[in-house]
């Protein structure tokens, strides 16, 4: 599980400095989105189980690793012709590598499993929330696509791949296998959840 992690806060790290230099932020900014987006979901998940000390804290080390992530995206993003796409697929995989690293630490706390399956969805989403609204945008999550359902999908797959008898290994990654695809599909297909709205009222 630590690859995955080291994966997941690399890819939010650096789609947190694609965001922010989209933003003219300075080298100081992108760093902190960059450090923010990586790191905001795990944080969020900590405090709301309960779970002290955060992990930053206790392993400060993934500061430097967040930064340093950051600083080379901040210096690759210059030679990419596709940086929105580069974005989106970043993103992506940090969403559903979260989300399966949110499930795993929610249920060595022995929470009930819709808990762990909410857990990965906080975890997955919250670093991007977070770099969002400190970049001034409207937020992935809040928006049609498809984000926060493919992060519960994932989530709930590996859980109910584990409670089947699929060893952690193969559910881990049969999990962001289907996960990330899923994310993909979904950003290239167009797929959204209906909107539900009273035009008549909103038209008055």
């Amino acid at each position: 599980m630590q690859v995955i992690y080291l994966i997941a806060i690399t890819a939010e790290a650096a789609s947190g400095a694609i965001m922010g230099m989209r933003r003219r932020m300075d080298l100081f900014g992108v760093c902190v989105v960059g450090t923010v987006t990586a790191l905001g979901g795990g944080t969020i998940r900590d405090v709301l189980l309960g779970r002290h000390p955060l992990g930053w804290v206790a392993h400060p080390e993934y500061l430097f690793f967040t930064v340093g992530a950051a600083l080379a995206a901040a210096c690759l993003v210059r030679f990419m012709h596709q940086v929105r796409m580069a974005f989106l697929v970043l993103d992506a995989l940090g969403l559903v590598a979260f989300a399966v690293i949110g499930c795993d630490i929610a249920a060595a706390t022995d929470a009930h499993p819709s808990i762990v399956v909410l857990m990965g969805m906080v975890t997955g989403i919250c670093g991007g929330l977070l770099r969002d609204v400190l970049c001034n945008q409207v937020p992935l999550v809040l928006r049609r696509d498809l984000y926060a359902s493919v992060a519960l999908a994932t989530g709930a797959l590996y859980v109910l791949l584990q409670r089947y008898g699929v060893a952690h290994d193969h559910a881990t990654w049969i999990a962001l296998l289907v996960g990330f695809l899923f994310r993909l599909v979904a950003i290239r297909k167009g797929w959204a959840l209906p909107v539900f709205t009273a035009r008549r009222q909103l038209e008055d």
